[in-house]
């Protein structure tokens, strides 16, 4: 586990006003996110690094498992959760006090479901098993794709199984198939004569469904008691994607630097050229996630339209149902708020 800390000297102001953004703040302003070891996250890392939130003391702490995130949060030693899109229907029937506030980034082709040999077809894993992190996103997109394809979406046996450990059972024939993240997909079928690539996220279905994507989460007490705080949070994560964009060979270095991975990994998954589209995960920006939040208008990218976060709640919620992690959907508005983005919106901010 690792932590980068950056200590903002702190200082006395009458006032600050910041472009764009509603709301003062005097001094530093402590802020505490924690996100596994990806990429995709990394962006907390320039805006430390950068000093792109001078108002803001950011520690960013390495968790690799999202639910002791999450309960961190619920026990008020965590502020903000970068994670996969689909937890807060689990969220809010165990009663944590955490909210959706962005969609972070949309895989781009890193998701792929890698097979084995002589598996060629959904027909052909009946029976078998499969890899995935069970309660996560690996686990709908198997069973959306074995749906799509003819197949009961339990015809399977799902196995819990992720990462490294999945790569090797892959390897030793211990499972038929897995989802897999870069650079573990890439890895197996280097690795494995005869592996195959059964479905990968960068095709149209599963772009325009925004289903494989990272989220930004944020904690009642930021969001209602702590505002200012919160716009300014969601603010620097922007401004360093936005910084990113612009200086994508240093951002990387920054990111890989700070996640403790190779450059060559972290170009896998966000590319080299700031675009989101040379690489397997395509990076929202400001008006894009705010616009797939419904708080401003005009649509997403790759199809999506306007406010599409309350389907994508409803999808991720009626599939938790289905393999009895919830017991019932909720209303989105009890896990999701795009206020944050509406507020920055109003107030001029573009990104």
């Amino acid at each position: 586990m690792t932590m980068t800390l950056l200590k903002t000297v702190s200082r006395c102001v009458t006032a600050i006003a910041l472009a764009g953004t509603p709301g003062l703040v005097s001094a530093a302003e402590s802020v505490r996110i924690a996100g596994f070891t990806w990429p995709g996250y990394g962006f907390w890392h320039i805006a430390i690094e950068k000093g792109l939130a001078p108002d803001l003391d950011i520690a960013y702490q390495t968790i690799e498992d999202p639910y002791e995130s999450f309960n961190l949060v619920a026990a008020g030693q965590l502020d903000v959760v970068s994670s996969t899109a689909e937890f807060t229907p689990v969220g809010v029937e165990r009663g944590m006090p955490v909210k959706l506030v962005a969609f972070g980034n949309l895989s781009y082709g890193t998701d792929k479901i890698v097979a084995g040999p002589g598996i060629e077809s959904a027909a052909d894993l009946a029976g078998k098993e499969v890899a995935v992190l069970e309660g996560g996103l690996a686990q709908i997109y198997v069973a959306m794709w074995l749906e799509q394809n003819g197949q009961p979406y339990d015809s399977v046996t799902y196995r819990n199984i992720i990462a490294d450990d999945a790569f090797a059972a892959m390897i030793g024939g211990g499972v038929a198939a897995s989802e897999f993240w870069e650079p573990y997909g890439t890895n197996t079928l280097k690795a494995l004569e005869g592996a195959s690539v059964l479905a990968q996220s960068k095709e149209p279905f599963w772009l325009k469904s925004g289903v494989i994507a990272d989220g930004h989460y944020m904690s009642d007490a930021l969001i209602s008691d702590r505002r200012d705080v919160a716009l300014l949070t969601m603010k620097a994560m922007y401004d360093s994607i936005g910084w990113w964009k612009q200086n994508p060979a240093e951002g990387n270095q920054i990111i890989a630097d700070g996640m403790n991975m190779s450059i060559a990994d972290v170009e896998l998954v966000i590319g080299k050229d700031g675009t989101g589209l040379d690489g397997g995960l395509y990076v929202y920006d400001f008006m894009e996630a705010a616009q797939f939040c419904g708080s401003a208008p005009g649509n997403p990218p790759f199809d999506q339209v306007n406010g599409q976060m309350t389907e994508h709640w409803n999808l991720v919620s009626d599939w938790w149902v289905k393999f009895n992690l919830i017991e019932k959907a909720a209303a989105p508005e009890t896990g999701i708020d795009c206020s944050l983005h509406k507020e920055l919106y109003d107030g001029g901010y573009r990104g």
